[in-house]
């Protein structure tokens, strides 16, 4: 390790923050809390009865969320390296070995299925294939290989709501939490179009095959909205649930669209990818507490 790197050494709690991503468990911890929650609500269960549960599903979730970040910056930090918004990552900066990373990244995923386990096998095997699907066929495989990597990451985003509903109740073929599966591996591809125009000349300078990168901002801006046409269909999947819940879903992403399609033809490409990346963000974080609220006041109301 050179002397910079010697005489800028973060605290050792920030070195492991940055290793296993504290900002995406944080985010993902959200969708896994909807479904949990959900899934009490619809099977009529109170607010104490599954404590045990609710403890484990927390705890595995930020293990294998963690153990899957730590995994990707060990395995991503030479490309890591090239980009202005990664290259003071510590698996870059050599603040942490790669030793130590690859350690820490199995020790936490074997704990944290071994958590999820603790609530049922189903919310530990959902928690593996989550873990999976981010290391080997989007870290390993797909990200440097074609734009459609995007695609291939969006089904291990999208699995805490299952993880979450599971370990309350073995069974997710219920439309409440596929809908809200679906609409978690929807939503990612226009949100992270629009980080990909955000963040252009890093990706192409790393040679990572983003979709703007390689097709050009009209390609993406199609894609965008067809996207956005899905999610709005998939809104429907609440509907057996709550025409309340299916109406938000329904205005939020009819709401993303009309951004999407006005903002193109009013701003350039960067505001207009600022815009939408924003609006992805609220639509989420509405969507999700209207299904924890909704889920919390029914319980609350079958005491």
């Amino acid at each position: 390790m050179n002397n910079s790197v010697q005489q800028t050494r973060q605290p050792v709690t920030k070195i492991f923050a940055a290793t296993v991503k504290t900002g995406i468990i944080k985010s993902n911890l959200f969708p896994m809390f909807a479904g949990l929650t959900l899934a009490l609500y619809t099977y009529g269960y109170g607010i104490f009865d599954k404590i045990p549960e609710v403890i484990f599903a927390l705890i595995g979730s930020i293990l294998i969320i963690g153990s899957a970040g730590a995994f990707n910056n060990l395995y991503d930090r030479d490309i890591d390296s090239i980009m202005d918004r990664t290259k003071n990552r510590p698996t870059v900066t050599g603040e942490i070995s790669a030793k130590t990373a690859l350690a820490l990244a199995i020790v936490m995923g074997v704990l944290g299925i071994a958590a999820l386990a603790m609530t049922t096998p189903l919310a530990a095997l959902l928690g593996f294939l989550g873990w999976f699907f981010y290391v080997v066929p989007y870290t390993m495989w797909t990200k440097r290989r074609t734009v459609y990597n995007t695609e291939v990451g969006s089904i291990s985003g999208a699995m805490p709501p299952l993880i979450g509903w599971a370990a309350i109740h073995p069974d997710i073929t219920h439309p409440a939490i596929l809908g809200l599966f679906v609409i978690q591996v929807i939503w990612q591809m226009p949100h992270f179009y629009a980080i990909a125009i955000r963040k252009h000349d890093d990706y192409k300078a790393a040679n990572v095959p983003m979709l703007p990168v390689v097709k050009g901002i009209r390609r993406t801006y199609l894609q965008t909205n067809v996207y956005l046409v899905l999610l709005i269909l998939t809104s429907f999947l609440f509907w057996p649930l709550s025409p309340g819940l299916t109406l938000v879903a329904l205005l939020l992403s009819i709401g993303w669209l009309v951004l999407s399609i006005y903002g193109y033809k009013k701003m350039d490409p960067g505001k207009w990818a600022n815009a939408l990346f924003f609006y992805s963000l609220i639509h989420m974080t509405v969507l999700f507490s209207t299904v924890i609220i909704y889920s919390l006041v029914g319980i609350l109301f079958n005491l």
